[in-house]
């Protein structure tokens, strides 16, 4: 269990909010990563793993024109595939991951390039990091590696989002109380 897979289920928590999962190369690491920590049923609703091309659109509602010309490996295909499993989970957040890992190319990808996207509520304020989110990464190393560093990435990228929409809801809180200066 990762500090920042705790980090994500104590923010969730705070902010009475749920989590979806979809995956592809990680194929359930993200979603076990979620679920090592203890208390994750009060904010983990369920999780997708689309492996095969077609379930990405068949489970998710990925374009499948999307699917058709540029391959699975692709970042309007990784949050349509976050936006998707939010939709189909019914939660407040949703995250995904797509990419090669390993040991040949994918859709004319290099091995290392993965895709992690954050769909979550839409922003108020400015500064909040609400709606959605990919991340592009080229990753080193091995299929393993290539794995880990991707759910590590996708915690990450929603922790970073968790974090800036309480940070703005803090900033709102803290306006109110201090006569808005």
């Amino acid at each position: 269990m990762s500090s920042t897979a705790t980090d994500v289920v104590r923010l969730l928590t705070v902010k009475g909010e749920t989590l979806a999962v979809a995956e592809s190369l990680t194929g359930g690491l993200v979603a076990a990563e979620i679920t090592s920590v203890p208390g994750a049923s009060k904010v983990f609703r369920g999780s997708v793993t689309a492996y095969a091309t077609e379930l990405k659109h068949d489970l998710l509602d990925v374009d499948a024109a999307l699917l058709a010309t540029h391959g699975a490996v692709d970042p309007q295909v990784a949050a349509q595939m976050a936006a998707g499993v939010r939709k189909a989970l019914g939660t407040d957040w949703g995250i995904a991951t797509t990419g090669v890992a390993g040991p040949d190319p994918q859709d004319g990808q290099p091995v290392g390039t993965v895709f992690v996207a954050v769909d979550g509520p839409v922003a108020t304020d400015p500064g909040s990091a609400g709606g959605g989110k990919v991340e592009a990464l080229r990753l080193n190393g091995g299929r393993a590696e290539i794995r880990r560093e991707s759910v590590r990435s996708v915690l990450a990228l929603l922790l970073k989002g968790l974090a800036s929409e309480q940070t703005g809801n803090e900033r709102a809180q803290d306006t109110e109380r201090n006569g808005g200066f």
